[in-house]
């Protein structure tokens, strides 16, 4: 059997990396596309001998073609608040000329598709838990607008080329995921609390806590889009973990986890943060047969060895 081959765009970052090495692991060829400018090579360093893996230093926003592929995974955007407000117009061309640029190479090679949306969509939502359907509660012009208006517009994009030419093409909606790889300083939950417990440094959190996320672990998340890109499902899907967890209630499992003897510090509330989150896994239950595993302290502790290792190395460079 003709082995076959995946191109995946943002290859470098935390979700792009665990999905190469889980295509590997499924006996895909991979090429990874990255410009680096979010990515970290690192994450793909110990590849460096894998023969069935290459890595090209390429910015998706300009027209390029790597040869025939069998499936395109689309997971190049900069995700984290602090790179995306650093990098907002970026944000934008990725979001819309990257995405056409990849399903222009999908639409050539008769290749599958999948895009990396996010629970982004969905805003500040009015409608809890998150299902599909729902269309969102998104300001257009607000802070977050180049991230959330960028996925929305891919989504658009992905459903025209299913559309009008055929594309076999597939979207998940992602909820706040963890684990190693995360960048430790990009403004996410998990790692800025990690991090800053880590370190001995006061817990921030924004506005009251009473906020809500759901955290899925990166292995889970995996499963579900891998599962999803076999599917036959061409509408947004969710994936992520559907417990339910306050801002403030997260610290303290972070605490419990990492031993740390640190205040809480409480900050202004950013502008459009959404006020709850928890994604409705139903669709992914029931037509995937996929529903995550690992809870949020069994998580944490996988994920401690990484945030310490990270931290250390820190601390061994600034002196």
């Amino acid at each position: 059997m003709t082995q076959k081959t995946a191109l995946v765009t943002g290859a470098a970052g935390f979700l792009g990396s665990h999905l190469t090495d889980a295509l590997l692991a499924s006996d895909y060829a991979v090429i990874g596309v990255d410009n680096l400018c979010t990515g970290n090579v690192a994450n793909l360093a110990h590849l460096k001998s894998e023969p069935r893996f290459s890595l090209v230093e390429k910015d998706i926003c300009q027209p390029f073609d790597v040869g025939k592929v069998d499936i395109v995974f689309n997971f190049a955007s900069p995700a984290s608040p602090d790179d995306y407000h650093r990098l907002g117009v970026e944000t934008l061309l990725v979001g819309s000329a990257g995405t056409i640029h990849t399903l222009e190479i999908a639409k050539r090679y008769g290749a599958g598709y999948l895009h990396a949306s996010t629970s982004e969509c969905y805003g500040d939502p009015e409608v809890h838990p998150q299902v599909e359907t729902y269309w969102g509660n998104v300001n257009p012009v607000g802070p977050r607008s180049v991230y959330d208006e960028a996925k929305r517009f891919s989504e658009a994009a992905v459903t025209a080329y299913k559309r009008y030419y055929g594309v076999d093409t597939h979207l998940v909606r992602i909820f706040n995921t963890y684990g190693p790889r995360l960048q430790i300083n990009d403004g996410r939950v998990i790692s800025n609390l990690m991090t800053q417990a880590l370190r001995g440094q006061a817990l921030t959190i924004y506005g009251d806590g009473s906020q809500t996320r759901s955290f899925c672990y990166v292995s889970d998340l995996i499963a579900g889009i891998l599962a999803l890109s076999r599917s036959d499902i061409d509408t947004p899907t969710n994936i992520g973990n559907d417990v339910e967890w306050t801002i403030l209630e997260c610290a303290k499992e972070v605490v419990a986890v990492t031993g740390a003897k640190v205040e809480i510090l409480f900050k202004p509330l950013p502008q459009d943060d959404p006020t709850r989150r928890r994604p409705d896994l139903t669709k992914a239950r029931t037509k995937l047969g996929w529903g995550p595993t690992i809870m949020l302290r069994e998580g944490l502790e996988k994920s401690l060895d990484y945030f310490k290792a990270c931290v250390d190395a820190e601390a061994v460079a600034k002196k």
